[in-house]
């Protein structure tokens, strides 16, 4: 989750990703993406608290922008518009580098720890968003439900975008996502 940033944080980053996809999360250390990057250790640790970071470094972000996102939606706009509007303000934050995103996943599925700790914070995104939810005076259940239906579109469309060979944005893959779940939905 983030974007390419300009600048030593950019190229710590870009250094990290092709170091794990060479020589596996586990094996590359502090030291070697400082190197890579052409950079101090120290330099490294003013961008990132970890060599996890540089993955997971925008969650802060994402929640912010999320929550911002519906505090900002009109009160008409239906729940699960509302949650298509937080993930639209997600999109903000990753959509932009599909390339990117396709080396985090990798580096992400080739890590029983780092799968596992990007579905922590994928639930911890969707528990914001059914907080975010809730303070608009939506129920509890429903909150959480439209939340978690939330989560599975965006995991669908983020699959979906980042195997893309098209022209295919993350807001479009998203948007029909949410589509086919609401078509699924009236189907019954």
């Amino acid at each position: 989750m983030g974007r390419w940033e300009p600048g030593a944080g950019g190229r710590l980053r870009e250094a990290a990703l092709d170091l794990y996809l060479e020589r596996g999360f586990e094996q590359t250390m502090v030291a070697d993406i400082a190197e890579r990057a052409g950079v101090t250790a120290r330099t490294f640790f003013r961008h990132f608290a970890d060599k996890r970071e540089v993955l997971f470094g925008a969650s802060v972000e994402l929640e912010e922008r999320s929550l911002a996102a519906l505090e900002a939606a009109p009160a008409t706009a239906s729940t699960l518009d509302l949650v298509a509007t937080a993930l639209d303000a997600v999109v903000d934050v990753i959509g932009h580098d599909r390339e990117f995103a396709r080396k985090r996943h990798a580096v992400i599925m080739a890590n029983p720890d780092l799968r596992e700790r990007e579905l922590i914070k994928l639930a911890h995104l969707s528990a914001v968003v059914a907080d975010g939810l809730r303070r608009r005076g939506i129920g509890d259940a429903e909150a959480s439900l439209a939340a978690e239906a939330g989560s599975a579109v965006y995991r669908v469309a983020f699959q979906r975008w980042a195997d893309a060979a098209d022209g295919l944005d993350l807001r479009d893959a998203i948007r029909r996502s949410f589509a086919q779940l609401r078509s699924l939905t009236a189907a019954d």
